[in-house]
């Protein structure tokens, strides 16, 4: 993308922001070769939800859910972040108070360096035991038992539990873990700045964020190849793949950011 020019009133803002919150979906994956959901080539264009991402779907069906996401841990586990996710690390250096909130649960934000982050769908590196919460990594769990989910005897080397372990994600039908669903919805309510990036705004709770910070009167920016229901919302729109829009976006804050006056 070539350098991206800001009027002088967003540049103001962008300059003053103090408290920015970033919200991502799984568009800002697509360059890193992982699938986003909806749409041509999405992950539910030829599967049912309901077969594969609910508890009920794991409690009948146990041995086809996990093998459906050993593979898509597999397929997490080799993606390698994009600039999207380094240039997004790179906002805790650019703001006071910064906060990555994202639906995805590949763990590419958090091995681009990105710390400030509550991962509200959960993630794919780990497994947890559906009875007593203990946690492990996936790439442990799968090589243990990759055709059916593994049993847990927590405690470690024990036999009193018997729960099977799942991936640590949230399921449709279930709810977003409570603390990091507040903690979301408080950075939203106090920031600034709001970036939406990749994400198609459709799915809620995470979707209502954008809504919480544009009744704070914050400054909104979306990048996004396709328009969302926020798209006219926006204070500045990027109709751009997140790995050439959010590099050239944070080019451009961190240039208006060092200005002084």
């Amino acid at each position: 993308m070539e350098e991206l020019r800001l009027d002088a009133e967003l540049a103001a803002r962008l300059r003053r922001a103090t408290r920015a919150v970033a919200l991502s979906g799984a568009g800002v994956s697509k360059e890193s070769g992982l699938g986003t959901f909806r749409g041509a080539g999405g992950l539910w264009e030829d599967r049912r939800p309901e077969e594969l991402a609910t508890p009920e779907a794991f409690y009948s069906t146990p041995g086809k859910v996990w093998r459906w996401y050993a593979a898509r841990y597999a397929t997490a586990a080799a993606a390698v972040p994009n600039p999207a996710h380094h240039a997004l690390a790179r906002w805790e250096s650019l703001f006071p108070s910064f906060l990555l909130v994202t639906q995805n649960v590949d763990d590419l934000h958090q091995r681009a360096g990105s710390r400030r982050l509550v991962a509200l769908h959960g993630t794919l590196a780990e497994a947890v035991c559906d009875s007593c919460g203990r946690r492990r990594p996936m790439g442990e769990a799968v090589a243990a038992s990759p055709a059916e989910p593994p049993e847990c005897s927590a405690p470690p080397g024990g036999t009193g539990c018997r729960g099977r372990f799942r991936p640590a994600v949230v399921w449709f039908g279930e709810n977003l873990p409570a603390a990091a669903l507040e903690r979301a919805a408080r950075a939203a309510a106090e920031c600034d700045l709001l970036l939406a990036a990749g994400t198609s705004a459709l799915v809620y709770p995470a979707a209502g964020l954008i809504e919480t910070a544009l009744r704070a009167g914050a400054c909104v920016v979306e990048i996004n190849p396709e328009p969302t229901p926020f798209s006219r919302f926006a204070h500045l729109r990027l109709a751009s793949p997140a790995g050439a829009a959010l590099p050239a976006l944070t080019e451009a804050i961190a240039s208006c950011r060092s200005m002084t006056g």
